[in-house]
């Protein structure tokens, strides 16, 4: 019994050595970090120590809720993350599909030259995706106008890139381009250690194709799916800032801004650190009580949770 114990004790000290680096760069990246949450509570102008800045305690919090230019600005940036979140949470299940339609080409090479090429836009960094965009749907330079104005449809060209209107839906096409290939990896890991006797049981009852997909495969990565909503639950307010900061410009800015787009809006373009900090700190407080909240109800549903 000693002996079994001195053997769990010395396997246990591995697994720990093993798992303390990416628990110290989870510490660096993480939890670090949010020493940054005491300039909320300082008067900050960049170019001087923390300490010789006034302590204002939580005046930054109170401008929030009372200043109505302030709470105007977050109604509305709320407004843009919570139209963009709940876009892609009505979405989340094209993944899934389109893993589930990998998973039935049958032609091995075919699948493969698929996935990879669907894959790859997830590489390419928003710069280059913008650099398309402009190069096809601008006023003047846009092939898409010049292709119209050729063809005698328009007489001047449409502001695709400028306009506000239907900008959460455009923004929605462009991020479901370039992560659909990637988001469905998940999934597709998940196919793969599906019992392929269920799929030979099914056929010699008689099942046809979708009867399997419908029956064995759905049910077979729900799981996944039911975890990967809950952590889009969790990060709802968590919009992402990169392709909405390189698509912004001052004819749109009021439709794509979304919360993490305001935070650095407000702190490093408008050089109010201690409104932006503020801001991150109630995000944050709110994402962790949506995660709580949505494990919850995952457990109290479907008696499985996360944590």
């Amino acid at each position: 019994m000693n002996q079994l114990n001195q053997m769990n004790r010395k396997r246990g000290k591995r697994l720990f050595l093993m798992l303390f680096p990416f628990m110290a760069l989870t510490f660096l990246l993480s939890y670090l970090p949010l020493w940054g949450w005491v300039y909320a509570f300082f008067n900050y102008k960049p170019g001087l120590p923390i300490g010789r800045h006034n302590f204002v305690g939580w005046e930054n919090f109170r401008v929030l809720a009372q200043d109505q230019y302030a709470v105007k600005d977050i109604l509305r940036v709320l407004r843009n993350t919570f139209a963009m979140s709940l876009i892609g949470m009505a979405t989340s299940w094209l993944p899934m599909a389109f893993a589930i339609l990998l998973n039935e080409i049958k032609h091995l090479r075919y699948r493969k030259i698929v996935q990879t090429l669907t894959t790859i836009p997830n590489f390419v960094s928003w710069v280059l995706v913008f650099s398309v965009a402009y190069s096809m749907f601008s006023v003047d330079d846009g092939f898409i106008n010049r292709l119209l104005i050729r063809l005698g449809i328009i007489s001047e060209g449409i502001p695709f890139m400028s306009s506000g209107k239907h900008v959460w839906l455009t923004m929605w096409l462009w991020g479901t381009w370039k992560g659909l290939g990637w988001s469905a990896i998940m999934y597709i890991a998940a196919l793969m250690s599906v019992d392929q006797e269920l799929y030979e049981a099914a056929k010699v009852d008689g099942a046809g194709r979708f009867a399997c997909i419908w029956h064995i495969t759905i049910p077979s990565i729900l799981p996944t799916y039911f975890v990967l909503l809950i952590l889009s639950i969790a990060s709802f307010l968590n919009s992402g800032m990169e392709q909405y900061l390189i698509f912004q410009n001052p004819m749109n800015r009021s439709w794509i801004e979304v919360l993490d787009l305001y935070i650095y809006n407000q702190g490093i373009a408008g050089i109010n650190y201690s409104h932006s900090v503020a801001v991150g700190m109630l995000k944050s407080l709110v994402s962790i009580t949506l995660l709580l909240l949505a494990n919850r109800g995952s457990k109290l549903l479907r008696e499985e949770s996360i944590f």
